[in-house]
């Protein structure tokens, strides 16, 4: 018997559109033989609406916009079976950024008891706030760059403490990024303080909590983990922005970047990022999927920049092209992540809820 599969994709978030690239990519390489695939989208004004069985992959995105569909914002419910033969097997979240991948679906998930792919609450949430992130790299000992947070009320009660502290702290130049948002919307760069006020401003536009990080020089490496509780390492890829930094028009809008896979690395240097990115994978209790991304620098010092608990997932994104260099092709990976799925909520039901 087929498993039933809700692709779940769109979103309020500023990433609602790279949403949308990652679902078509998906439902072109799910087993249509293996799964009844339901696609459930969810609008950037907030409306649920899960669509009827795919028969066959989508061809366009305006496709999975549906215009059709049942479900409202409070009666989610309605449309995620859980007790009838309609009942989803699995949900695969396809939601970047806010309200997608920092926890609030995932949450919602587990109160409906539905197995779904990637990471939990916690994992989702804390590696979506940048701050937070770092915070627990720290406490396990991980390698980073310098940086400093404020949240928007701070900035605007006394900007210029913290100009004076960042120029204090940190070296020219600088990366400002909002701390909850990924898929590089929102970040700029800055040599000089004149840049950094503009800079601040933009990322102001995403979120209220902004990190400041010291730029470095140094290769940008990164690495695919796969797995729950014995998570796997990928080879290691290399960006190569021809621009200034590896920005959201580089990645999904110019393809202004080159991607190099297998990175060329010492062994040495690639076991150290192997193990840092299990470090990374269970210090945040990841499971599922994650992508580790890490500076290199000439001398070899490995500084973690962040992990994705929702990495880029089309076949031209570097976590699928990353386990295909391992070994394992994209509809393989999509396979191995609803297995993992399944036995991880397996597992949460044999957890005692009740105190005899």
């Amino acid at each position: 018997m087929k498993k039933k599969i809700g692709l779940l994709y769109g979103g309020k978030s500023a990433e609602h559109e790279v949403s949308l690239s990652t679902a078509l990519a998906v439902t072109k390489a799910i087993d249509f033989n293996a799964y009844e695939v339901y696609p459930i989208y969810i609008t950037q004004d907030g409306e649920w609406r899960k669509g009827q069985s795919l028969e066959e992959p989508a061809t366009t995105i305006e496709q999975l916009q549906l215009t059709e569909g049942t479900g409202k914002p409070n009666d989610i419910s309605s449309f995620l079976p859980t007790q009838t033969s309609e009942a989803l097997d699995v949900i695969v979240p396809l939601l970047h950024g806010p309200n997608g991948e920092d926890g609030t679906v995932q949450g919602l998930l587990e109160v409906l008891n539905i197995p779904y792919v990637g990471n939990g609450v916690l994992a989702s949430s804390a590696g979506m706030d940048k701050v937070v992130m770092k915070q627990l790299f720290k406490q396990a000992g991980l390698e980073q760059t310098p940086y400093v947070y404020f949240i928007r009320r701070d900035w605007d009660n006394n900007q210029g403490f913290w100009l004076d502290k960042i120029e204090a702290e940190l070296v020219w130049p600088v990366f400002v990024k909002p701390a909850n948002l990924g898929s590089s919307v929102g970040i700029s760069k800055a040599d000089n303080r004149e840049e950094l006020i503009v800079a601040v401003k933009e990322a102001l536009k995403f979120d209220r909590k902004i990190v400041i990080e010291q730029g470095v020089v140094a290769r940008e490496i990164e690495v695919g983990v796969l797995g729950n509780d014995e998570p796997a390492c990928s080879v290691a890829g290399e960006i190569k922005p021809l621009k200034a930094f590896y920005d959201y028009q580089a990645k999904y809008k110019d393809g202004n970047t080159a991607m190099i896979i297998p990175a060329e690395l010492d062994e040495a240097v690639y076991a150290k990022l192997v193990v840092d990115a299990k470090k990374a994978f269970k210090i945040l209790d990841c499971s599922g999927l994650v992508r580790a991304d890490f500076f290199v620098t000439a001398n070899n010092e490995i500084l973690i920049n962040e992990v994705n608990t929702l990495p880029g997932f089309t076949p031209f994104s570097m976590f699928p092209l990353l386990w295909e260099h391992t070994g394992v092709p994209y509809p393989e990976l999509i396979e191995r992540l609803i297995t993992l799925a399944i036995e991880r909520h397996e597992e949460k039901q044999l957890l005692q809820v009740k105190i005899d």
